[in-house]
């Protein structure tokens, strides 16, 4: 049987589009849920959702799309589980950049760990754009359109994150050296 051109251009979208952002996507949901397998969950139905969407629709603002959807999925799961985890050390460890000593792969990981809960510590809104803006890179106008909020309130909220971050930092009196 052979496919219609427009379910398989379709398709060839999707799975395009599924290579570029399921990790970006499964991060984002995970920093949502705490939960590894809900996150791959909301990730699948988000894809699924992006079946059943013309390419031309969601053309020019992909990212921003399945970031949004992405999102008000895991806003829904955490709605219904009620529930919220932190991040584990053996995620963390994932998360952090190996150095190929052992000292600095251990001073690495104690500035990530110290880093990570620092920015666990900061209001949801706040932790959120901090994550989308540097975890998964998304510009000022694409945040704000999968958060709902104006571009200047997602300036305002990184500002006075990393404002929060550095004071605290300071206080631990840690020192971040660009790798």
């Amino acid at each position: 049987m052979v496919e219609p051109v427009e379910s398989t251009s379709r398709s060839e979208f999707v799975r395009t589009a599924l290579e570029r952002y399921e990790a970006a996507l499964v991060r984002h949901a995970y920093g949502i849920t705490g939960d590894l397998e809900t996150a791959r969950d909301v990730v699948h139905d988000t894809f699924l959702k992006l079946f059943d969407q013309p390419p031309e629709a969601v053309d020019g603002h992909l990212a921003q799309w399945l970031f949004t959807v992405c999102r008000n999925r895991a806003l829904d799961v955490n709605r219904k589980e009620s529930r919220m985890t932190p991040l584990i050390d053996e995620q963390m460890e994932r998360i952090a950049a190996l150095d190929p000593s052992p000292s600095a792969q251990v001073e690495q990981r104690d500035t990530t760990r110290n880093m990570l809960d620092l920015i666990d510590q900061l209001p949801h809104n706040q932790r959120e754009v901090v994550r989308l803006k540097f975890q998964e890179q998304l510009s000022y106008e694409e945040i704000a359109a999968v958060t709902s909020l104006s571009p200047s309130n997602v300036g305002f909220l990184l500002h006075t994150a990393i404002r929060t971050l550095r004071a605290r930092l300071a206080k631990l009196d840690i020192t971040l050296t660009p790798r």
